[in-house]
């Protein structure tokens, strides 16, 4: 078996309506169909990056240390959605009442991330990845 690409992401809501407020007017993704409470798209641009990705390593990215904090509900996975600009889409989650882990900054790794926890408990990014949009001209 050879795995092409990810074909599907989809969170497990507990509560639909929370999910569809967030997912479609806090990060704005447009949602062609519906089945029930069943949103979906087949028109966002695909996955360029699939991994496993140990809590320790995230509590590490999100708080500096390798404990995730007890007062904060353990992520049951992280997805990032690419943005142009991420402090501003950091200032836009704020101001519709999402409470960031942390705002944008810089990783080590040179991407540019600001974090939160979905109402799933989805570690959710909005970030700039430089190596994704470096060109074959270097």
């Amino acid at each position: 078996m050879e795995v092409q690409f990810v074909a599907s992401f989809a969170p497990i809501v507990r509560d639909a309506d929370a999910s569809r407020l967030f997912y479609r007017d806090a990060l704005g993704l447009a949602f062609e169909g519906e089945e029930g409470d069943y949103l979906f798209t087949h028109k966002l641009e695909g996955v360029k990056h699939f991994g496993l990705w140990p809590l320790s390593d995230a509590a590490d990215a999100c708080f500096g240390t390798a404990e995730w904090p007890a007062d904060i509900p353990v992520p049951q996975a992280s997805i990032e959605f690419e943005v142009a600009d991420v402090a501003a889409a950091a200032a836009e989650l704020t101001a519709k009442g999402h409470r960031l882990i942390h705002g944008a900054r810089a990783e080590p790794w040179t991407q540019i991330t600001a974090r939160l926890l979905s109402p799933e408990g989805l570690l959710v990014a909005v970030c700039y990845t430089p190596w994704f949009h470096e060109t074959p001209e270097g």
